[in-house]
């Protein structure tokens, strides 16, 4: 059978099952993204409950994400071995008991292991996403289905910041986190019941675990390539500006920073979420019609992120006006569906047997971005007494870093996927008809 343009041989076909599985799949991350975020529109709330500053605060979200990043590598390595029915499994397991914890946490000390717990589970589900979707779907599909997974994250997020806000002003914290977290019940029983790992007739080959030696070939063999390391700095340096904004820090900035009340303020957030969606279904077609593509809307994403920025934190006047700031949460609405870019470049660098381990490599750019500016906020607001203008230009700082890193790499990293294509396409016309 001959395979359409930028499929390969043995290409899963796709269709009306594959969406059904995978739309299973990408339920798990949409739960695991609410949970996640939740504490984005309860961040004052939080403070309030627990009696703690933005240090203490920022820790939260911090120790969250520092679990995350942590266990992208591991993750990747367990849906390589294991597949993704069981890693999504213990997923939702792991984060609706994070998300209940968090509900009833009487102490500060609590809720930090209740977050570390759920952010154990949310790390566990898009890298698992990712390769459900490789399983089920074409090759050629992979930039749109992974900005489409993204969007559904996104419509997680918005979740939270609209029906969970309100159920957190309506019914009280403890009602709405546990509220909440039957969400994750409900996805828990979709996995064991309809989730496959593969289409029949697709299943991957065998490959031979050794042990610690397996792990450490896995981890060496997908960096040393240019497209996993390209990949993990593009996510660097497009995902974090809107997840610090989103996940802790815009609230406050909007509130305390610029004196609009928080109904507005969770307006202007509820903007980064839709431009999110929007700008991630053109990307995703841009990039599915024109490969080549990637490189420049992930450059442009972070040029027009600083300059919007340095126009907010710049403007003269006590507040930045109205216009200027929906311009920011607009333009930061196209962060996320940059950072999905990054995982077209280590998806083509890397063998079948390998998807798990680069993507989760990858995802670990973004987070460690996040993770750091989150803690450089809380403590600048800390030692200069809430000034949001010095805390918030720690952005400035690692977007230079993940652009020198992206110019630096972004050759050879197109010399080695040539070479790639290549070798490909001489397969193919070696495979017997």
């Amino acid at each position: 059978m001959s395979s359409s343009a930028g499929s390969l041989p043995g290409d899963p076909p796709g269709g009306r099952r594959a969406l059904a599985v995978w739309g299973v799949g990408v339920s798990v991350y949409f739960v695991a993204v609410i949970f996640r975020t939740s504490l984005g529109v309860a961040g004052l709330d939080a403070a309030d409950r627990f009696h703690v500053g933005a240090s203490a605060l920022s820790t939260f979200s911090i120790l969250q994400l520092l679990v995350y990043a942590g266990m992208q590598i591991p993750v990747g390595l367990l849906v390589d071995r294991l597949g993704t029915k069981k890693v999504l499994t213990l997923g939702i397991l792991l984060f609706t008991a994070g998300q209940i914890g968090f509900a009833l946490a009487p102490s500060y000390g609590m809720a930090l292991a209740s977050r570390a717990l759920l952010g154990c589970g949310d790390a566990m589900t898009f890298i698992s996403v990712l390769r459900l979707g490789s399983r089920w779907f074409p090759a050629r599909r992979g930039p749109l289905i992974a900005q489409t997974a993204g969007l559904v994250g996104m419509a997680g997020n918005l979740i939270s910041t609209l029906l969970l806000a309100r159920l957190l002003h309506g019914v009280g914290w403890t009602a709405a986190f546990a509220g909440s977290s039957v969400a994750g019940l409900v996805v828990l029983v979709l996995t064991l019941l309809f989730l496959r790992d593969h289409p029949e007739g697709h299943e991957p080959e065998p490959f031979p675990h050794h042990g610690a030696a397996y792990v450490r070939r896995q981890i060496a063999a997908s960096w040393r390539e240019p497209g996993t390391r390209l990949g993990l700095w593009v996510h660097f340096t497009t995902q974090f500006p809107a997840m610090v904004f989103l996940l802790l820090w815009g609230l406050p900035f909007l509130v305390q920073a610029q004196g609009l009340s928080r109904g507005t303020a969770g307006e202007l957030l509820t903007l980064v979420v839709l431009s999110n969606m929007a700008v991630g279904l053109v990307y995703g077609q841009i990039v599915a019609r024109h490969h080549a593509a990637r490189l420049p809307l992930a450059l442009g994403t972070v040029l027009a992120t600083a300059a919007v920025w340095a126009s907010t934190l710049l403007y003269p006047g006590e507040h930045a006006p109205m216009w200027l700031l929906i311009v920011l949460c607009a333009v930061l609405g196209a962060c996320g569906p940059a950072s999905m870019l990054g995982f077209d470049f280590a998806r083509p660098a890397n063998p079948p047997e390998r998807q798990g381990t680069a993507s989760g490599i990858t995802n670990m750019g973004g987070f460690v971005a996040s993770m750091t500016t989150l803690l450089a906020v809380g403590v600048l607001l800390d030692l200069t007494g809430d000034d949001y203008r010095v805390a918030f230009s720690a952005v400035f700082v690692l977007q230079a870093l993940g652009l020198s890193q992206i110019l630096r790499l972004r050759g050879r990293a197109a010399r080695r996927e040539r070479e790639r294509l290549v070798a490909s396409r001489v397969e193919t016309v070696h495979v017997p008809a």
